[in-house]
């Protein structure tokens, strides 16, 4: 009893602190992890053995694969063309602006980490609202939003996706089969509640139309022949990406391969590219997976695994939107990473325990994934672009997100619920 509520405190009091953003979260997380060995090794529960045992390696092979190409194509300018391309196409209309930049964000979304595709994207459209003399806080909130739910679509375009597929054994057609339907229903969904909610700011002409159309997309291309190589290796990845299951590789192996090869090819200096990558949120999901890992071997996750066996009588569907909405309501507060490290045990010992958790897996990806919209502290794209926003003359602030993200979640989240119903004996396979 005592390891389970030392080992609960530490888990409770580490989330606590990365909600609270007062300490960065890798350090956080690596404390935690420390402490929860230490209180193991102390009673007896947990040792360094178990550790290794505990961290998902594919997980972190799969995250760091990805990151180095995006580390390679970062700095050629490429995400930076489209933007310019996407600001040429729509002529200075406002609508077809929001349009065109948030289906570029959702797409780029589906296969690269949210945060890097924000981060390059958004600096370009406010460069593009100042040269239209239009705000920026629209574009930005919807690339953000549209990020997140664009990236529930595939294996690789959100971590929660990630960590999912490994403990599953979801393979990238799975997420093609079973989640880029709803999402793009969602999404939709998403982009029609966004053009009504800004339908003011949207509805003032931009004074200097005529100027994006002089804008040329190619002079944003720093490395055309370097974009060309990593495009190219990340098509092939993406096609290996299909056929997984049936070659019997894994999407980690497939990830590392293509970083290798890329590497290869381009040769770039590598002390830049491991500048690039994002060391910090490989110790983080690996620190996670060890304090979650502690909790498994303490007793607690069993404990609330045999509470939950009480809800046997509940209809599986209904269970699964139980489920969806609560992991939303806890992405919306907390970054969905750990919420989602620690359900995936827990749904575990509930198939353990005689529970078809087949369609909890999707239930949770979708609440996990459309969560996040719901505050400006829900995800990690939504702090990035408020950070970026304090460069310009209307930023944007907590209260303006909740107006604005908060109806967006619960629009997606519905959608995404009335879907799960009517497609339920498909997430059942």
């Amino acid at each position: 009893m005592i390891a389970q509520l030392l080992s609960a405190l530490i888990f409770l009091v580490s989330l606590w602190l990365i909600l609270s953003e007062k300490v960065n979260r890798t350090i956080i997380g690596l404390f935690g992890a420390v402490l929860m060995v230490t209180l193991g090794k102390l009673l007896h529960f947990y040792d360094e053995q178990q550790v290794v045992s505990v961290v998902d390696f594919n997980t972190l092979g799969l995250l760091l694969g990805m990151m180095i190409l995006v580390a390679l194509l970062e700095p050629t300018g490429f995400f930076q063309f489209l933007a310019v391309w996407a600001g040429r196409l729509s002529r200075g209309k406002p609508i077809l602006l929001l349009v065109l930049l948030g289906t570029i964000t959702t797409l780029v979304s589906m296969f690269l980490d949210n945060v890097t595709t924000v981060v390059l994207i958004a600096p370009v459209t406010i460069l593009i609202c100042e040269i239209l003399g239009i705000q920026p806080t629209p574009y930005l909130i919807a690339e953000a939003l549209l990020s997140n739910t664009g990236g529930t679509a595939t294996l690789v375009g959100d971590p929660p996706n990630i960590l999912i597929a490994s403990a599953a054994g979801f393979t990238f057609v799975d997420f093609l089969t079973h989640s880029l339907p709803v999402v793009l229903f969602t999404w939709l969904a998403a982009l029609w509640l966004l053009r009504h909610l800004f339908r003011h700011e949207l509805a003032v002409q931009p004074p200097n139309a005529g100027v994006v159309l002089q804008l040329n997309p190619r002079e944003t291309l720093d490395d055309p022949v370097t974009t060309r190589k990593v495009l190219i290796i990340l098509g092939v990845a993406i096609v290996f990406f299909f056929f997984e299951d049936a070659l019997k590789i894994s999407p980690a192996f497939i990830a590392l391969s293509a970083a290798a090869g890329a590497l290869l090819w381009i040769r770039p200096d590598m002390q830049d590219i491991l500048k690039r990558i994002e060391w910090s949120v490989l110790v983080f999901f690996a620190s996670l997976f060890v304090i979650v890992g502690g909790l498994e071997a303490s007793g607690v996750l069993g404990y609330i695994v045999s509470q939950l066996e009480l809800l046997k009588s509940i209809p599986p569907v209904l269970f699964g939107l139980i489920l969806l909405w609560f992991s939303a309501g806890l992405s919306a507060f907390v970054d969905n990473v750990p919420i989602t490290i620690a359900l995936i045990p827990v749904l575990q010992g509930l198939e353990a325990h005689g529970f078809n958790i087949q369609p909890l897996w999707w239930a949770l990806a979708f609440g996990a994934g459309f969560g996040g919209n719901g505050t400006i502290i829900g995800s990690s794209a939504n702090i990035v672009v408020a950070s970026l926003s304090e460069r310009t003359r209307s930023p944007i602030t907590p209260r303006l997100w909740n107006r604005r993200g908060l109806p967006v979640m619960l629009l997606t989240c519905t959608v995404a619920s009335i879907l799960y119903l009517l497609l339920f004996p498909l997430f059942q396979r």
